[in-house]
């Protein structure tokens, strides 16, 4: 039997949201403003700063991150896949332990991830390419995809897939034609979450990433250590309002609850 909630509780739930919420709206708020410099509440309403977007460093940075995530959620997810396979069907020795080592980069703290990928891309020449890049970036994303995927695969009625056998399929075309379309719900969520992670990423990056490969979060980092006007804001704003869109699409094409939840991911 469902309950109505109280008004305590759409207070409560009013003001968490809200809370959520102020640091993107001031953000959005200072970045209209007609002044050199932060200011809030704003004395006018300008384009200024996203007009100075175009001419900035930002451009080539969000084109370094949107290359980079595009990659390495692609790996991570290429990898994934065989990964969670084996893992969720069938039992072998060390299985727990090669599950639990896929997903170490979770309880691992960026910045020490960052310092020893930093030691042994510099050993191996990779330091300061985008290949040494999007290398350390698979690996933090990594667990978010190989996640879904095994929890897609875990929930999977595989009685479709045993049909599929006795009729004479092979296994390569009960995977292209039964299980892939199954589990893709899941894979494209685990997709999302790594593209966002590897966009946004920015204690690991700060220690592999040069001035040609750098990413958009360390232009950003760095940008903010020495100048105090509101084009960061008008960048990020732009980013808030590209990633509402992105969701909206996402949404009215797919459907966010089945592209997130990926059949129930536990």
């Amino acid at each position: 039997m469902m309950t109505r909630n109280g008004p305590w509780a759409l207070a409560f739930h009013a003001l968490f949201v809200g809370f959520i919420l102020a640091p993107l709206i001031v953000v959005c708020l200072v970045s209209f403003t007609t002044e050199s410099y932060l200011s809030l509440p704003v004395t006018g309403v300008s384009l200024r700063w996203f007009r100075a977007i175009a001419g900035s460093d930002f451009i080539p940075a969000f084109y370094n991150s949107l290359y980079v995530a595009t990659a390495a959620a692609t790996i991570a997810l290429a990898l994934s896949i065989p990964a969670a396979l084996a893992t969720a069907r069938w039992r072998f020795p060390g299985r727990d332990a090669l599950t639990a080592f896929f997903l170490s980069p979770l309880m691992v703290p960026h910045i020490v991830l960052g310092v020893a990928l930093l030691k042994f891309l510099s050993d191996i020449g990779l330091s300061s390419t985008y290949f040494g890049l999007i290398f350390a970036h698979v690996i933090i994303v990594m667990p978010f995809t190989l996640r879904l995927a095994l929890a897609t695969l875990t929930g999977l009625d595989r009685a479709v897939e045993w049909a599929a056998w006795s009729l004479g399929a092979s296994h390569g075309t009960i995977f292209r034609r039964v299980t892939l379309p199954l589990i893709l719900p899941g894979l494209a969520g685990g997709w999302l979450l790594a593209f966002i992670q590897s966009f946004d990423e920015l204690t690991m990056t700060v220690f592999v990433a040069a001035p040609s490969t750098m990413t958009l979060p360390v232009r950003m980092f760095n940008y903010v250590t020495d100048n105090i006007d509101p084009l960061v804001a008008a960048v990020s704003t732009a980013l808030i309002f590209v990633t509402i869109l992105l969701m909206i699409a996402m949404d009215r094409f797919y459907g966010l609850d089945r592209l997130l939840a990926g059949k129930g991911a536990r």
